[in-house]
């Protein structure tokens, strides 16, 4: 039997403010009970999944550069940095692990300035808009692409 697919989560800046912040746009959910949806939904895939949250850029970073060999995706909400961290972009492409980038809200909908995604690009989707939601289709998509690559 084959070791259980590993997902790295990163939550970028102000998400440790989930519940509390706008919640018009982010909805009341804080970040401990998206986290907790996240690990009972790995635990139903037979996943495993490891979660951080950081403010800062260099931290993001060197979580995705230390992937490589220790996880099989990343499910990345790269917060205000979507629009602006090349830095963050370079790192998706510099390494070999497939990420989703995912969002609460719809980019869309919302300030003009959010409507291009400089990260978006490196990876091999975007979810949007679906609260939630938009993290676990994330997660169920990179667990059974690690498996259909892995039969």
């Amino acid at each position: 039997m084959s070791a259980p697919p590993r997902v790295l989560v990163i939550h970028g800046p102000n998400l440790n403010l989930l519940g509390q912040r706008e919640p018009g746009i982010y909805g009341s959910q804080t970040l401990a009970e998206l986290d907790a949806s996240l690990h009972a939904l790995a635990a139903e895939l037979a996943a495993e999944v490891t979660i951080r949250q950081s403010n800062h850029e260099g931290e993001i970073i060197g979580w995705i550069h230390g992937a490589v060999g220790t996880c099989d995706g990343i499910v990345l909400n790269p917060g205000g940095y979507t629009h602006t961290s090349v830095a963050i972009h370079d790192a998706l492409r510099a390494v070999t692990v497939p990420a989703v980038e995912v969002h609460l809200s719809n980019l869309y909908r919302r300030e003009s300035l959010r409507h291009t995604s400089v990260t978006g690009v490196a990876c091999v989707g975007v979810v949007m808009g679906l609260g939630a939601a938009s993290y676990h289709l994330a997660l169920r998509h990179l667990v059974d692409e690690h498996r259909r690559r892995s039969a």
